[in-house]
């Protein structure tokens, strides 16, 4: 995926999306995942985690409304990764099997050695 196309999908929605977007256009890395797999089954994984970082004292941002979402959507995603220039965030990017909307997107800062988690 190019882009100026990722960036035109996260355009306009939520923080972790403005974030996300931010991020690309200074220079962030990125990558789109060209297979879909269930929805139901990204919601599942990511609720896990998201209890798992809560237990560890990190709040995602958006993730708990990325949950939500991909619980909703039923059908297939495709996944995107976004990761700052600075490599001190981590965004995670959930799209509509053809690549053509964005359904969710959530993201972290980066935890690092001198983090007291």
């Amino acid at each position: 995926m190019e882009r100026h196309v990722l960036e035109r999908l996260l355009a306009g929605g939520d923080e972790a999306s403005a974030l996300a977007l931010a991020a690309l256009r200074t220079g962030a890395t990125y990558s789109v995942g060209d297979s879909a797999h269930p929805a139901e089954r990204h919601a599942g994984v990511f609720g896990i985690r998201l209890r798992r970082m809560r237990m560890h004292g990190v709040e995602p941002l958006g993730l708990e409304r990325a949950v939500q979402l991909l619980s909703e959507h039923g059908r297939p995603v495709r996944v995107g990764l976004i990761d700052s220039a600075d490599r001190t965030w981590h965004f995670l990017l959930f799209l509509t099997e053809d690549g053509s909307a964005l359904v969710a997107c959530a993201g972290w800062q980066r935890v690092t050695k001198e983090s007291p988690l």
